[in-house]
């Protein structure tokens, strides 16, 4: 059989994408499989630049043909070299290429030959595992959440409900409480849960540097930007992306933010070629962003496009019961790697604990356990090998909770204390020994309003 008179089947059979170029880059032929890599047709092609696909791979030397422009060419080939090309759609695909020099008869190259491998999806999945907590999620958990205080179980039911939908949800409470932990979990609960997690930390990075990791760049959009990037957004399509310190984000970001939001398309910084994206949006803040809308410093509007669905993190002091459950798992947690027998903690240490107001909530929990753990030579933890603020604690004197008082004992305790704290409505509900839902619960059953906000009317 004459293996030259099938090749064009041959060709075209071919799962990975095949292109075929000559000495000056110019597209001779390509098969079907890389027809669908790049999005372009074949005709659309041949004849074109091989630069119109902007592979991050390729090394340009200089002008003219073979060796005078091109890398391959000077070395002869490449393989497997993890890139990124750029569809038709402006859309970026991670592949996998490998190259190889043609030459004729006579030894003069006459071409080149490249095969291209889909790896988007192997990328996006080593993407989701590196985002991924390395710990093991205990089986008493919900997706990785303990706690089975009657609060957990009520924020459990509004993670459940809202996974259903597409609903864009901003989960509030303090530092420490776990809110990425919920972003998760919405992720999971839903019907994207096959499908990418991107976290991005709002408040680490600067205007420039945020927009361009929000949305990528393209090659020379900036002193440095020497290869085109792509942005959190495309790399969380059909998945969610979780922008944690919403608050953080300057105002010229808030508007391109909006802009997604409501058209669900992207631009990368130094282009203007829409690009569509399909994600579900999760945020995060500690901030009171109704504060920062009165103030000017956060947009009216992506504060409702982005507060569909509030979710609320308790703090630990509205959970008390679940600390055992809590310390028990992290000195689970830190004997995974401690060759330390550590049978537990003594019920002194857990009273202390107890005791505890915990402002830094389940993370200064957390970090307490691993300084105990450090401490204590083995056998069970005791108060001694608690941290000092911990074990002498004690809780400041104030005026018991109102609860089964009337009404009019309960609101005057409030106010007093609202003032006392300057409407910290977190330090309100630690005095007054309740959540900080039972605080504004409170404010709003009695109609209690800031002085300034009264007098603005």
């Amino acid at each position: 059989m004459n293996i030259g008179d099938h090749w064009k089947t041959i060709f075209d059979t071919l799962h990975d994408g095949l292109i075929v170029v000559d000495t000056s880059g110019c597209i001779v032929a390509l098969n079907p499989a890389a027809e669908e890599i790049t999005g372009f047709a074949a005709e659309e092609l041949q004849g074109r630049s091989c630069r119109i696909l902007n592979c991050t791979g390729c090394k340009f030397v200089g002008k003219g043909s073979g060796d005078k422009w091109c890398r391959l060419f000077a070395v002869g080939g490449v393989r497997d070299k993890q890139c990124m090309i750029t569809k038709k759609d402006r859309r970026t695909v991670h592949i996998l290429k490998s190259a190889r020099v043609l030459r004729d008869a006579s030894g003069e190259m006459i071409g080149a030959v490249e095969t291209l491998t889909d790896i988007s999806q192997l990328v996006r999945q080593q993407e989701e595992i590196k985002s991924l907590k390395q710990t093991c999620q205990p089986g008493d958990s919900f997706y990785g959440i303990l706690g089975q205080a009657p609060v957990m179980l009520n924020l459990y039911g509004m993670i459940d409900n809202v996974a259903r939908s597409d609903a864009p949800v901003m989960i509030t409470g303090q530092s420490g409480t776990g809110k990425e932990m919920v972003a998760r979990a919405v992720h999971q609960a839903g019907g994207r849960r096959e499908k990418p997690f991107i976290k991005v930390n709002c408040a680490a990075l600067n205007e420039s540097l945020l927009e361009s990791e929000l949305f990528g760049h393209v090659k020379g959009a900036f002193t440095g930007a020497d290869r085109s990037r792509i942005g959190r957004f495309e790399a969380a399509d059909q998945g969610t992306i979780f922008l944690d310190e919403i608050g953080d984000i300057p105002p010229s970001t808030q508007v391109k933010l909006l802009r997604v939001l409501e058209e669900k398309k992207i631009e990368r910084v130094g282009d203007h070629n829409p690009i569509s994206v399909d994600v579900r949006i999760v945020t995060a803040t500690n901030k009171d962003l109704e504060n920062l809308v009165r103030q000017g410093t956060f947009r009216e509007d992506l504060y409702f496009r982005i507060n569909v669905f509030p979710l609320q993190c308790p703090p630990l002091a509205a959970h008390p019961e679940d600390i055992p459950l809590l310390t028990s798992h992290f000195i689970s947690r830190n004997m995974i790697h401690s060759d330390k027998d550590i049978a537990g903690i003594s019920p002194a240490a857990l009273d202390r604990l107890m005791a505890y107001d915990w402002p830094g909530n389940v993370r200064e929990l957390r970090n307490t356990v691993e300084y105990a753990f450090v401490l204590c030579p083995g056998g069970t933890i005791d108060e001694i090998h608690l941290p000092a603020r911990v074990r002498g604690f004690v809780r400041p004197p104030s005026a018991p909770p109102a609860v089964n008082g009337d009404e009019t004992g309960q609101r005057g305790l409030l106010e007093q204390t609202l003032r006392q704290t300057g409407w910290n409505q977190s330090e309100t509900a630690r005095i007054l020994g309740v959540s900080r839902v039972t605080v504004w619960k409170r404010i709003r059953k009695f109609g209690i309003e800031r002085p300034w906000a009264a007098g603005s009317r």
